[in-house]
């Protein structure tokens, strides 16, 4: 059975253990997103969850550039940033993960070197980050074109901030895709006749 995201408008008065499995759906699983969110979660009561992922997006963003020129303060950005799965890697930890790489995972050899390569270049230019893009259907080749332009631009700031406009819209597209997926299994529930 798919996971199901709760109301969102009760949120603030779940127990902790289903926020956390809410933000390890919605974002990649980091006890430093789950610090951060927290308290927003608490004191918050959204509309949407495009809302709440927008707030913490915009929390991230402030974070970024108040802590961008301090590396030990930077340590819990990068953790959050740097939880997700490099693009093409044949181990990846969250099944939403998995699914929106999947097109990636059928790369011909000289394919998958490649990427590696690029991920490994962008890495190195970029220590602590990880490549984050929202995938979308795009192309190995689309994607690898953005990887290089982002390594060739060499703006960390930048970097940081497109990761994290990144985060935001992968969870805004598992947070649709969640809904629907619970929307198709009420609907087929309820149409069962009574009894059953």
């Amino acid at each position: 059975m798919a996971p199901v995201l709760p109301d969102v408008t009760t949120l603030a008065s779940l127990p902790e253990p289903t926020l956390l499995s809410v933000l390890d759906l919605l974002f990649e699983p980091s006890p430093e997103l789950h610090a951060l969110a927290l308290p927003t979660l608490r004191s918050i009561t959204f509309a949407s969850y495009p809302e709440l992922i927008d707030t913490l997006r915009d929390q991230l963003l402030v974070v970024a550039k108040e802590v961008h020129p301090d590396p030990s303060a930077r340590a819990p950005l990068l953790a959050i940033l740097g939880s997700h799965p490099r693009l093409g890697a044949k181990k990846v930890e969250s099944a939403q993960s998995a699914a929106e790489q999947a097109q990636l995972q059928s790369a011909s050899e000289a394919e998958a070197g490649k990427l590696a390569a690029l991920n490994k270049e962008y890495e190195a230019r970029y220590p602590g980050l990880r490549y984050v893009v929202f995938v979308n259907g795009r192309s190995r080749d689309v994607i690898m074109a953005d990887m290089r332009k982002r390594i060739d631009r060499g703006d960390v700031a930048a970097e940081e901030e497109a990761a994290i406009t990144a985060m935001g819209d992968i969870a805004k597209d598992r947070a649709s895709k969640l809904a629907k997926e619970s929307e198709e299994s009420t609907v087929g529930r309820s149409a069962l006749p009574e009894g059953h």
